[in-house]
């Protein structure tokens, strides 16, 4: 029964989210499960918390591998938590303090990192090893050029080449990739409704 629940409810909820949309009598059931979808969702904040907890205890109890960060990860855990409860999270309070020039530099950092891993697959995709490197090469390299001034220094053309390019070769791969991504969407939920794909409940085959 541990197996046939899940399933069931798996296959009644997503076969009412989907026939919401083509029989009207089944809306106010689908807006129903819309909305115990936010509850859920807010509870899983909970269930993160407390697994965050976890692991870095049992990292600390064991001094797994790096475990000196997780006493700070659980200090700053602990700290963010007490303040947003005692003073509140709107602005200019400490809970916004410590958000503003701690929480957002280190995001920025992050992401700021991000772009040495784009310059360094750039250059490995850049190679002109195939026509298609190739083409990507110079498709590349005209953009650029067209989102700088210099580019149209150079030629006052190169900059309506760049925008046309972007407009449609790239809208057309963008769009090509998102029906891609949809697609294997439906085939994934599918496999999920039917109970097909069974992963979710724990790696059961």
């Amino acid at each position: 029964m541990r197996l046939v629940i899940p399933l069931m409810i798996t296959f009644v909820a997503g076969m009412i989210m989907i026939l919401q949309f083509f029989v009207p009598a089944t809306q106010p059931m689908g807006d129903n499960l819309q909305e115990w979808y936010m509850i859920v969702s807010s509870a899983a904040i909970f269930l993160g918390a407390a697994n965050l907890i976890t692991v870095h205890v049992h990292k600390i109890r064991f001094k797994a591998r790096n475990w000196k960060y997780s006493p700070i990860t659980l200090i700053g855990f602990a700290v963010m938590i007490i303040t947003g409860l005692v003073f509140g999270i709107e602005a200019d309070l400490p809970f916004d303090y410590l958000f503003q020039q701690m929480v957002a530099p280190m995001a920025a950092t992050m992401f700021s990192l991000l772009a040495f891993f784009v310059a360094s697959a750039a250059f490995r995709a850049f190679r002109a090893s195939n026509w298609r490197a190739s083409l990507l090469l110079v498709s590349a390299f005209v953009v650029m050029l067209g989102r700088v001034p210099i580019g149209s220094m150079i030629w006052n053309k190169i900059p309506i080449i760049s925008e046309w390019i972007m407009q449609y070769p790239n809208m057309a791969g963008q769009r090509a990739v998102m029906i891609g991504a949809a697609m294997g969407m439906i085939a994934t939920s599918l496999r999920m409704i039917f109970g097909i794909e069974r992963s979710y409940l724990g790696g059961a085959d």
